[in-house]
């Protein structure tokens, strides 16, 4: 039991970190996401399009 749980614990540790890498739409001075347009882009919060080719939904 213990050693299933130790596997598991290193493969969080391992997996969480490549999750989190990348910028978001709107980082920064832009203040984060205020909402997603009709197109799928990006609205920031200082009233900016994000450039991100990402889709909101």
């Amino acid at each position: 039991m213990k050693q299933i749980l130790a596997v598991l614990m290193a493969a969080l540790v391992v997996v969480a970190p490549a999750h989190a890498k990348g910028n978001k739409p709107c980082s920064g001075k832009k203040g984060g996401i205020k909402t997603c347009t009709s197109d799928g882009k990006f609205l920031c919060k200082d009233g900016t399009i994000s450039k991100s080719k990402k889709v909101c939904r």
